[in-house]
């Protein structure tokens, strides 16, 4: 089931974070406020889970692996995604 869940978080992080918020208690205690889970929703949904995966299994210390981790959810969140890859395959197909 884990993997099941780290899978379903590289392909739709958001759907991951409403899964994990409603039917776990993954995020209780996590932040202080509501605001920075909406803005990390709407924003930077990997970061925001690879941020409570930190807090949970390394107990908040940010070492090197947690660090790594946070590059690549970083670049997962701020890539362009599939949708521009796709219409850029299509233009090429066309011509």
């Amino acid at each position: 089931m884990p993997c099941l869940l780290v899978l379903l978080a590289l392909i739709a992080p958001r759907l991951t974070i409403l899964v994990l918020w409603f039917f776990t208690t993954w995020f209780r205690g996590l932040y202080h406020n509501l605001l920075w889970p909406i803005l990390g929703f709407l924003f930077l949904p990997a970061t925001t889970l690879w941020y409570s995966a930190v807090v949970h299994w390394w107990g908040g210390q940010w070492t090197l692996w947690p660090i790594v981790g946070l590059v690549v959810a970083l670049m997962i969140d701020v890539s362009p995604g599939h949708h521009a890859r796709r219409r850029r395959w299509r233009r090429v197909e066309e011509a």
